[in-house]
C-alpha cells in the first residue's frame, strides 16, 4: 500500500455526490435566514480579496484600485475594509508601491490558471512575486498530475511551492469545476493540505463553473477532519461567480456552520470576488454603491 493509499484511509469518505445539496440544505437551515442582515454584510466586506485578473488589467488599473482600497476607511468610516487585493504577479510592485493600508498583497502564481508549464518556472514565478512584495500567493494544484492519478507528482509540486513562498501564505485552487467528483475532491483538498497548504480554494474563475456549495462543503469537511488530525486550522477560499449578496450569506453560513465562528476572520475565510464588494456596499448603504 502505497503511502497516499495510507493517507487516504485515515479519512472518511462516504459522503457522495448524490448526497451533497442534502447536506448543504442542513447546513444552511435556519442560519442562512438569520444571516441575511446588514452586521453579517459588513463581516463579509472584510472577508473579501478583491481581485483584477483581466487579459486587459494594466498599471493604470491596478494603481486606481488600490488607491480605492487606500480610501475605503475614509469614504466607508465604520466598515471594515476588504481583506486583500489579488492580481497578476507582474502586478504585485504596483500594489505594493500604491499601497498604504494594512491589506493583504495577493498574487496568482505558478501559471495561473491552467498550471500547465514547468515546475521551474512555477517556482519562479512564486518566488518572484514574493519578493516584490506578495503575502499570499494563490496557485493552482497542477492538474496534469492529479487527474492521472500521479499523486507523488502533486504532492511534490506543491510542496516545492510551498517553499518558494516563504513566508507568504500558500492558497491553493482545486478548480472543482473541473474535478466535481467529491471523492476526488477531497483527495486533493488532503494532499494539498499534507504538502503545506495554508488555504483551500475552489476555484479560478477563468472557466465556466466557479464555486458551488457543493464543492465547499466537501472542503470544509475535509478541512474540518484534517484540523483535527493534525492540530492546525487550515483557512477556506470560496472564488468564482460569487457575486450576489445572497450566495456570498449562504457560504458565510456554510463555513459558521461546519468550521464553526473561529472560521469567520479574514485568518480562516475569504471569498475572491470584484462585484460582490459593490453590492454588499449597496445593502449596507440602502442605495447603488459602485465603488470597485
Amino acid at each position: 500500500m502505497n503511502k497516499f493509499n495510507q493517507l487516504f484511509n485515515q479519512y472518511d469518505f462516504s459522503i457522495k455526490n448524490k448526497d451533497l445539496s442534502l447536506e448543504v440544505e442542513k447546513a444552511l437551515v435556519g442560519r442562512y435566514t438569520e444571516n441575511k442582515e446588514k452586521s453579517v454584510y459588513a463581516k463579509l466586506l472584510g472577508l473579501i480579496d478583491v481581485t483584477s485578473l483581466n487579459t486587459d488589467d494594466t498599471v493604470e488599473k491596478i494603481v486606481s484600485l488600490t488607491q480605492k482600497m487606500n480610501d475605503f476607511d475614509d469614504t466607508f468610516e465604520i466598515l471594515p475594509h476588504p481583506a486583500a487585493i489579488c492580481v497578476y504577479p507582474n502586478f504585485v510592485p504596483v500594489v505594493k508601491d500604491t499601497l498604504s493600508e494594512n491589506v493583504e498583497i495577493a498574487a496568482v502564481a505558478g501559471g495561473f490558471p491552467h498550471a500547465q508549464t514547468f515546475i521551474e518556472v512555477k517556482i519562479a514565478e512564486v518566488a518572484m512575486a514574493v519578493m516584490e512584495g506578495a503575502t499570499e500567493i494563490d496557485t493552482v494544484i497542477p492538474f496534469n498530475a492529479l487527474f492521472s492519478g500521479n499523486f507523488e507528482e502533486t504532492y511534490g509540486e506543491i510542496s516545492e511551492i510551498k517553499a518558494a513562498c516563504r513566508g507568504a501564505k500558500l492558497k491553493v485552487i482545486l478548480e472543482t469545476g473541473l474535478i466535481q467528483d467529491a471523492e476526488m475532491i477531497k483527495k486533493a483538498a488532503i494532499i494539498a493540505m499534507a504538502a503545506g497548504a495554508d488555504f483551500i480554494k475552489t476555484s479560478t474563475g477563468k472557466i465556466a463553473c466557479g464555486a458551488t456549495l457543493e464543492a465547499a462543503y466537501v472542503i470544509c469537511d475535509t478541512i474540518k477532519e484534517f484540523n483535527a488530525k493534525n492540530g492546525v486550522k487550515i483557512g477556506f477560499k470560496a472564488a468564482g461567480g460569487i457575486s450576489e449578496t445572497d450566495d456570498a450569506v449562504k457560504y458565510y453560513t456554510l463555513v459558521e456552520s461546519m468550521l464553526g465562528k473561529e472560521y469567520l476572520s479574514p485568518a480562516l475565510f475569504r471569498i475572491g470576488a470584484s462585484r460582490l464588494t459593490n453590492n454588499l456596499l449597496t445593502e449596507i448603504e440602502g442605495k447603488e454603491v459602485r465603488y470597485f
